[in-house]
């Protein structure tokens, strides 16, 4: 039997998806975000294994919290690296009545239809109700120099779900100097204006509680100094990347 490599879990999640979540967080990220607060999920090694009946059953002791709206989101880390456990976890889930949510950046998307991944993810998408899916930076130069990898599949698999019409929120980290830029937020909503699936749009602030992870594990924190963005700023970039402002 499959298992997935588990991070760790939140019971009682309000913010990741509808509703009262139920929010696993995987193991294995190829992203090198510099503001990851997730730095100790790039490993893909754990300790803790489980099969997907496992951690469904585990799940399930929490179902009285979730009312109608919420169920269990998936995080990490990138969970599309694990596509085989997460589509093996979702089916269950799914058969059991479980609204089903991935937090994902795509960055394993591969648009190749021919690809062995792309038609697990057309499995995935059977058994996923929403995506939260993350905008590290729209330039393709930009994000390689903010992540360490270019964004093309990211953005070829973000038109892939606009295509098959699966329910997306959209997630922009505002980082002054990087990503608080007004052309590159302009461009970010013309983007956007291209999909047809999305619900929701959050700007979530910078911030530097991932800098202890970073230090702990011997890797530098190169956004050291780097202030969270004013709440005026914040503003600024939801009313644009909404088509507000």
């Amino acid at each position: 039997m499959i298992q997935g490599a588990i991070h760790s879990i939140e019971t009682f999640g309000s913010v990741d998806g509808p509703g009262i979540r139920f929010i696993v967080f995987l193991k294995g990220c190829k992203l090198r975000c510099k503001y990851c607060h997730n730095a100790d999920t790039w490993d893909p090694k754990s300790e803790d294994m489980r099969t997907p009946q496992e951690l469904l059953d585990f799940a399930e002791r929490y179902r009285g919290y979730w009312g109608e709206d919420g169920g269990i989101t998936v995080s990490g880390g990138e969970p599309l690296l694990q596509i085989d456990f997460l589509i093996e976890f979702f089916k269950m889930a799914k058969e059991r009545g479980i609204n089903t949510c991935i937090d994902t950046a795509l960055q394993p998307f591969d648009e190749d239809r021919n690809s062995e991944f792309f038609g697990k993810f057309e499995e995935l998408m059977k058994y996923t109700d929403l995506l939260l899916v993350d905008i590290k930076h729209i330039n393709r130069d930009e994000h390689i120099e903010l992540t360490g990898l270019p964004n093309d599949n990211i953005i070829a698999g973000m038109k892939y779900l606009s295509e098959i019409g699966k329910p997306i929120w959209i997630r922009h980290v505002l980082v002054p100097g990087i990503t608080d830029n007004d052309e590159y937020l302009k461009q970010t909503r013309a983007f956007i204006e291209t999909l047809n699936n999305v619900q929701k749009i959050e700007v979530l602030p910078y911030h530097s509680m991932g800098q202890h992870k970073f230090e702990a594990l011997g890797i530098p924190y190169k956004l050291v100094g780097v202030e969270s963005p004013t709440a005026d700023r914040v503003a600024n970039a939801t009313a644009i990347l909404r088509g507000e402002a």
